[in-house]
């Protein structure tokens, strides 16, 4: 079997490189980056943020649609 070339990944709230501040549903910008072009929230063992920042950005972003800010899906076309 092939071994993988897994690096693991850090956490960019703890590490220093975001603050935690940034985590806002009227931040739209930096929600976006947690979301895919279908509109579904992105995994935290892709983005390699922990569990507990995870969670605050999921909620974030589902305020952020409930008040129209971003999208639930794409077009449809």
């Amino acid at each position: 079997m092939a071994k993988k070339n897994s690096k693991s990944k850090v956490c960019p709230f703890k590490s220093g490189k975001i603050p935690a501040t940034e985590i806002d549903y009227k931040n739209v910008k930096f929600l976006r980056k947690y979301i895919t072009n279908v509109g579904k929230i992105v995994q935290s063992r892709v983005t390699g943020v922990s569990r507990y920042y995870q969670r605050a950005i999921a909620h974030e972003i589902k305020i952020a649609r409930y008040l129209g800010l971003i999208p639930y899906c794409d077009n449809h076309k």
